[in-house]
């Protein structure tokens, strides 16, 4: 069960927190209300516990965090219980309320209760989960930010998985803040490891670390390196990926700017109204930028452009379909035909 607690007292919030993880909760607390929709957006959590003045104050914060976590069950907490309160809590989504200080038993009891609810229902109306892994921060929003910014913008959770944190091509503090940036602009769940750059083995702590992440998220569908890379990080990657996400349904690569001529795509995600998202992803490695041709934002729109001649639309990302089991009744990510293998996200 994954919680999110937005309590703006600390001590109350601590408490919260110790109770929730000791029945077995996956709790994310945010002691400034402005931070919740980010970190809703990232968590993709269950249950959000929060002040019941919340709905009123700091911007509506729980109004803002349900746009952010539309399948969350919201609980609130009030230091007095009234009509008036009650029917203002219910309007604005709230599933329950309770009269703080709360004891331990009945706060576990409410959230195991919301928290099923909201998984019965997400599981009736399910979103895809899709990972996508890159061996240092760029590579994905390079890659595929414009079909993630389209899974986003259907409702999937979108989880990125980077393998290192480009330390032989940058200052490592400086590329993870600018990896940081680009998944909460995205709306994304952000791991990053911190695996030698360009050492990154096929198999040990490099396929530990993604089969460990396949194994929290249980993606629908991942993206990730090519085979036909002169990168030796990116075919390590993609190796240890294709291992540790056998059992995903849809697996496809994307294209780097160090594909070679054999990155022979087989699907085109079109990503017409996404291309400004994948533009300001990109703008968040400003130490990138100024060093990497491929960055330049014409280059960028003139690659999009060039697909769509295989693909719909004005703008396109290729892919590589490695593996596509996706059973017809499944979210569908991407659908392709032997007689126009177009991608659909």
């Amino acid at each position: 069960m994954r919680v999110l607690v937005v309590l703006q007292d600390h001590r109350a919030a601590g408490h919260a927190a110790q109770v929730l993880r000791g029945a077995g909760a996956d709790v994310v607390t945010v002691a400034d209300p402005a931070h919740a929709p980010t970190a809703a957006a990232a968590g993709d959590p269950d249950v959000v516990v929060a002040d019941a003045d919340l709905l009123t104050r700091a911007g509506r914060v729980v109004e803002t965090v349900r746009t952010q976590a539309p399948d969350a069950a919201v609980l609130l907490l009030t230091d007095r219980l009234d009509v008036e309160g009650a029917l203002t809590a219910l309007r604005h989504g709230a599933q329950d309320l309770l009269v703080a200080p709360v004891d331990g038993p009945a706060l576990v009891a409410a959230v195991e209760r919301l928290g099923a609810r909201a998984r019965g229902a997400r599981s009736r109306t399910r979103r895809a989960v899709v990972l996508a892994v890159g061996a240092h921060p760029d590579d994905v929003e390079i890659g595929v930010g414009g079909t993630l910014a389209a899974h986003r913008a259907r409702g999937d959770a979108v989880v990125v998985l980077t393998l290192s944190r480009g330390a032989r091509g940058g200052e490592a503090a400086v590329r993870e803040a600018e990896a940081v940036a680009a998944a909460e602009l995205l709306g994304a769940r952000l791991f990053l490891r911190d695996l030698p750059d360009t050492a990154l083995g096929t198999s040990g702590a490099t396929l530990a670390a993604v089969e460990e992440v396949v194994a929290e998220v249980r993606p629908d569908v991942v993206y990730t390196h090519g085979a036909h890379d002169r990168h030796q990080d990116h075919r390590a990657v993609h190796e240890a990926t294709v291992v540790a996400a056998r059992r995903v349904p849809f697996v496809a690569c994307y294209q780097s700017p160090s594909s070679t001529v054999d990155f022979r795509p087989t699907s085109y995600a079109t990503i017409d109204g996404h291309v400004e998202t994948k533009l300001a992803l990109l703008r968040c490695y400003a130490s990138q930028s100024a060093v990497r041709v491929y960055l330049d934002p014409a280059l960028v729109v003139a690659t999009a452009r060039y697909w769509s001649r295989l693909g719909d639309g004005d703008a396109v990302e290729p892919l590589e379909v490695v593996r596509d089991v996706t059973p017809a009744h499944a979210v569908a990510t991407t659908r392709s035909t032997a007689a126009a293998p177009t991608a659909e996200v």
